[in-house]
């Protein structure tokens, strides 16, 4: 039985992000997910909006910790190498109404701490985004709001953290936790990745544990005490538009929020697309991530946002992802009382990924308090970044395909993604072995034909790098095998 100093349930951008500031202390950690991937369940689907951090409820941990992890995202982005840029939100008022609202999430912006946030005119407004809404009578400006790409701060904050010495168990669930002396024992199923005669029971032992489970955190909260927690699945349904749409807004653009949410946005994307969306529909079912032609006409109702001749016959993509709801109105974070050791990072919504760092800092914070360990002299604070050949210079380009031609050979025509950026991601310390494991690092398979074209190429890149054959290739894992066999021998 192995047995670890701190275990992580969860592979998100929340147990990534506590797992790598953990590392900067010796510990023996490990992360422990269900998945075929890093970043598998609610942060495959994120909108990848770095929010200011004006709408939370003053003196909330939502407010505090969106703030410290929004001021934090610049650094460490570029520590770890990924396309991050403060392109500005703004909140529009196209009602007298909204007017009043806007003027209260200023003063709650304030009271947060969020600095630079002015409001606009109607006119500084349309100067700036000039397809607003006809109705629009103002907005609310947080030149501090931002893009990033959620799927690369996931996988980039995993291999931190794995370089740093943290041991990742994908393909790994937990079962049932039980408390035993200094600590806790964790049962689980792990997944063979090809065989489902090879599944095995597998345990764990740790003094602490931090349960960062998404939608299924209330699961493991309650295993350890009466207070119930409740989490519930909130789908939210988005539209991707193609890259030639990605301009018709500059910064991220909301309605004014209401209580299931901020309402359907508009913003670019870090890639270059635009994204329209969320709706917000509450299921009992955790893996509920369908798209539903309700929610989808909604999203394409004219007048959701507050942007006028969205060019919907640009969109190339539907999609739907699943938020953790919390019963308690606030991010849930914190050592349950009556078990020592026992961590929730639960209930973790929007701004979940804005806040993302800050909440590695308050639960490192935590666990340092229970352990007491030394910090590590050798932390390697920066990662190698990934290759973006569409980012780069002419210059740099030519460059980097006369040191290795793969660079030049384009497999992903639409996202222009070469064989030498998929090369470069399967090789990577937790690289991708699956077709969404290439598309989420690299962007190949996530343009105009989604994969109609680059999804056989990209096939063979993994058939060959990771040494099986194409028939075990895979879109997410066991069970989402893309070819049965050769059609002669069938």
């Amino acid at each position: 039985m192995d047995r670890y100093d701190v275990i992580i349930i969860g592979a998100g951008v929340t147990g990534c992000s506590i797992a790598r500031q953990l590392s900067r202390y010796d510990l023996k950690i490990a992360v422990l997910d269900r998945n075929q991937d890093i970043g598998e369940g609610t942060s495959k689907a994120n909108s990848g909006i770095v929010h200011a951090g004006f709408d939370a409820k003053p003196g909330t941990l939502k407010a505090r910790l969106n703030v410290r992890g929004s001021e934090m995202m610049p650094d460490l982005a570029q520590k770890l190498g990924i396309p991050f840029r403060r392109n500005g939100s703004m909140v529009v008022a196209l009602s007298d109404r909204d007017v009043t609202h806007m003027n209260e999430l200023y003063e709650r912006g304030i009271k947060n701490g969020v600095k630079e946030l002015r409001i606009l005119s109607r006119e500084e407004a349309l100067e700036m985004e000039p397809n607003l809404s006809d109705d629009t009578k103002g907005a609310l400006l947080a030149p501090t709001g931002g893009i990033v790409c959620p799927f690369r701060l996931t996988s980039a904050l995993a291999e931190s953290a794995y370089i740093n010495g943290v041991s990742f168990h994908l393909l790994t669930e937990v079962k049932d936790i039980s408390a035993i002396e200094n600590g806790y024992r964790i049962e689980a199923i792990h997944y063979d990745e090809f065989d489902p005669a090879k599944d095995k029971k597998v345990s764990y032992e740790s003094t602490v544990v931090i349960n960062a489970a998404g939608v299924y955190a209330d699961r493991f909260h309650n295993m350890m005490t009466d207070d119930k927690l409740t989490i519930t699945a909130r789908k939210g349904e988005y539209c991707l538009l193609d890259v030639t749409a990605g301009g018709h807004v500059d910064h991220t653009v909301f309605r004014m929020p209401s209580e299931l949410g901020k309402g359907i946005l508009v913003t670019p994307t870090i890639h270059g697309n635009l994204l329209v969306g969320p709706t917000a529909t509450d299921l009992d079912d955790k893996e509920g991530t369908y798209t539903t032609a309700e929610g989808l006409a909604a999203v394409n109702r004219p007048g959701a946002s507050a942007v006028k001749d969205l060019p919907m016959g640009e969109v190339i993509t539907s999609f739907a992802g699943l938020r953790p709801h919390g019963d308690r109105g606030d991010f849930v974070i914190g050592q349950i009382p009556g078990c020592k050791g026992f961590i929730d990072a639960a209930a973790i919504e929007s701004p979940g990924l804005s806040a993302a760092p800050a909440i590695g800092e308050m639960v490192a914070d935590i666990v340092c308090s229970i352990l007491e360990p030394s910090v590590r002299d050798d932390f390697c604070e920066e990662l190698e970044p990934l290759t973006y050949m569409k980012l780069l210079p002419y210059e740099k380009q030519q460059e980097l395909i006369a040191k290795d031609s793969t660079y030049g050979n384009i497999i992903c025509r639409c996202a222009s993604v070469s064989e030498g950026e998929i090369l470069e991601t399967i090789r990577r310390p937790l690289g991708a072995r699956t077709l969404d494991g290439v598309k989420r690092r690299t962007g190949a398979n996530m343009g105009r034909c989604q994969g109609g074209f680059c999804y056989p190429k990209v096939m063979e890149i993994l058939s060959r790098e990771l040494g099986i054959p194409m028939e075990l290739i895979t879109k997410k894992g066991r069970g989402s095998e893309i070819l049965k066999g050769k059609i002669k021998e069938i």
